[in-house]
């Protein structure tokens, strides 16, 4: 089994570097989408675009709920050398998989309209966030499958494969992207279409994988069973919760900026939504890549290597939140120029201003995503559930609730700096509950 190699700081970071390369990769598909509308339609479309983007969002945490939870049993199974009820574990998974993103495809494609209204829609943007919806619902099989099978290839064993495969359709997103949205001027549609086919060719090179001779994951007949269903659910619940968080943070901002500021605002958070993707995945990414490694550990009772393993996400992902903060302050400048015309000078300073406010949240949020993570691969499902509600949703409605009281538009940009510390408390609180159970 390719869980276990040369030492476990050789795994760790076998797993984590093809890991964080995928999620960069994943936010990068919805960044090179915002760029080309920017580019090729209008800064309105690029506001369209983030409009919708609780919705994918929405595809990929429905991904990561059910891969996570199966993934995490699996590498458990796996432990324990019950390789044929892993193999059943798996195949129930694309299944389900499989079945709702076909439920959501059906109910976006009917209710579209009234989905885009409730996203926050106007009459100015209600155009383009109906035809990216329409049009990426149209492929949320694809959505769901590809997320879903890029966490299974890596506890599978092959995290670079998985990698190469995301870094593959992400290429060709970009080809898609330039020729649909500059060469043939098709618009939103076009940026939604071309993320839909990468996103298409990815499952079917994920399922070159599992239909070869190298896979512990066959596809095999199987008696569906309820009780697994509901502790896949279960397990995965807080991660994919962590995963949709991003899009109820949309959510929720671009419902105060339109009440307290206007479109134009939309826009600048629209660019900060971007980066701060890449920083929120790349603690994401960390927490993918141990979390086979934590579970498999934890299948064999060896406490001092899951506990090992959880320090080194912690150093790692604290030096990185330091280097992204740093970071960030020094391109805010640059960055918001590749999305914003020279014409747009107000826009564009604006911008950067709100983009050095938030990015204070970045020095926190790593820890509260790589416990909850951790909490999950050891099946402790109420400690993440936890961590993943009240930085996805409680501390986010409260800390814009509180703010926007007090400080009317500007405490919008605060917001996510005091979620992110709410968080952080309750997240020390449950780690040190966890220490005293465990002695």
């Amino acid at each position: 089994m390719k869980l276990e190699g040369k030492s476990l700081k050789h795994d760790f970071f076998r797993f984590i570097i093809p890991s964080l390369m995928a999620q960069w990769v994943y936010a990068l598909y919805t960044m090179v989408d915002g760029l080309f509308v920017a580019r090729g339609v209008s800064e309105l479309a690029l506001s369209g675009v983030n409009i919708a983007m609780p919705f994918l969002t929405l595809l990929f945490s429905v991904a990561l709920l059910f891969a996570v939870g199966s993934s995490t049993m699996i590498a458990i199974l796996l432990g324990q050398k019950k390789e044929k009820k892993a193999q059943e574990v798996f195949t129930q998974n694309i299944v389900m998989v499989s079945i709702v993103s076909i439920l959501i495809m059906g109910i976006t494609l009917w209710k579209s309209r009234e989905i885009a209204l409730f996203l926050g829609a106007t009459d100015l943007t209600i155009t383009y966030v109906q035809t990216y919806l329409n049009t990426i619902a149209c492929f949320s099989i694809f959505f769901v499958c590809s997320y879903s099978l890029e966490v299974l290839v890596k506890t599978d064993g092959y995290p670079m494969k998985a990698t190469m495969f995301v870094v593959a359709g992400a290429v060709l997103n970009c080809i898609l992207d330039y020729l649909f949205v500059i060469q043939l001027h098709k618009g939103v549609w076009g940026a939604a279409f071309a993320t839909g086919i990468s996103q298409f060719s990815v499952v079917v090179l994920y399922l070159t994988h599992f239909c070869s001779r190298k896979t512990h994951m066959e596809f095999v007949k199987f008696i569906p069973s309820f009780p697994l269903l509901c502790r896949t659910v279960k397990t995965g619940l807080s991660s994919g919760i962590t995963e949709l968080s991003p899009g109820i943070v949309i959510f929720l901002y671009n419902h105060a900026i339109l009440t307290f500021l206007n479109e134009e605002a939309v826009v600048s958070y629209t660019i900060v939504t971007y980066v701060s993707a890449i920083v929120v995945m790349s603690m994401v990414g960390i927490t993918q890549g141990i979390q086979p490694l934590v579970s498999y550990h934890y299948g064999r009772k060896s406490v001092g290597q899951y506990h090992r393993l959880l320090k080194y996400a912690l150093y790692f992902g604290t030096i990185f939140s330091i280097a992204a903060f740093a970071v960030s302050r020094m391109l805010a400048k640059p960055l918001v120029n590749l999305f914003v015309s020279p014409e747009f000078g107000n826009l564009r300073v604006e911008s950067v201003r709100i983009f050095s406010i938030v990015s204070y949240s970045f020095l926190l949020c790593g820890c509260n995503i790589i416990l909850g993570g951790f909490f999950t691969a050891v099946e402790h499902p109420k400690a993440s559930m936890s961590i993943s509600l009240g930085r996805g949703v409680l501390f986010v409605a409260i800390s814009l609730w509180i703010l926007t009281a007090l400080f009317q538009g500007e405490g919008i940009w605060w917001a996510a700096v005091l979620s992110e510390g709410l968080c952080f408390v309750l997240t020390l609180i449950l780690s040190l509950s966890y220490k005293r159970q465990i002695g």
